[in-house]
């Protein structure tokens, strides 16, 4: 899952990246509200952060512009002003969540799952293709029974695949959705962790789940049943 925050405080901001990293999510960040903005508009996300008091473009013309482009991602507004008329002012301007400062990170973190899962059902879900499972909650993943153990980037590769199992992945959504804005879209880490995954999830297991597509990426195919 990808997350932009937007803060500008460079300590606060990196605290919670590393802790968002930690938990797997995929976590860009900008330091005014004009960086934020262009990224929202160039980026797919399944989540915004937004600091409400930011240089260039506040919190809440942010926001507002956002929903202004027609999108709909979920947004978390961080606030060190926790008033009602703060809370009204995000609200109509788009904004699903508040998080008054200082805060505890494990209350963030739980009301990041809390909109992840509103803004989409397969998050409380199991996600499977044949006898592949995966569990977003607990982050563990099964093979024919048998639990594999992944490392973070694994884990939100597969997760990612199988969020769009049947789907070709190009290499360069691939790196948007699961690595971060400074990769380069040349590197060579997607074939790699590729080339990981399926020395755990498809050497050992019949059929093999993950497709190369020549020219075009990477697919999570899911069996026809048998007749």
């Amino acid at each position: 899952m990808r997350i932009l925050l937007v803060e500008d405080d460079a300590d606060l901001a990196q605290f919670i990246r590393k802790g968002l990293k930690e938990e797997h999510y995929v976590v860009d960040v900008a330091a005014d509200g004009e960086a934020g903005l262009a990224l929202a508009l160039d980026n797919s996300y399944d989540l915004m952060i937004l600091d409400i008091m930011l240089p260039k473009l506040d919190g809440l013309t942010l926001c507002r512009r956002v929903r202004d482009q027609g999108i709909s991602t979920p947004v978390l507004l961080l606030t060190a002003r926790n008033t009602l008329e703060t809370k009204v002012s995000g609200f109509d301007t788009g904004a699903d969540q508040f998080m008054p400062k200082p805060f505890a990170f494990a209350e963030l973190l739980a009301r990041i799952r809390a909109l992840l899962r509103r803004g989409n059902s397969q998050q409380i879900a199991h996600l499977q293709a044949a006898d592949l499972r995966l569990d977003p909650a607990s982050h563990r993943v099964w093979r024919a029974g048998q639990e594999i153990s992944l490392t973070n980037k694994e884990y939100a590769l597969l997760e990612f695949l199988l969020r769009n199992k049947n789907r070709v992945l190009t290499r360069t959504a691939i790196i948007e959705h699961v690595w971060d804005i400074s990769y380069d879209p040349m590197t060579n880490i997607v074939d790699a962790h590729i080339r990981a995954l399926r020395a755990k999830i498809d050497r050992d297991f019949s059929p093999p789940l993950i497709a190369t597509v020549r020219g075009a990426g990477y697919m999570l195919e899911e069996p026809e049943a048998s007749a």
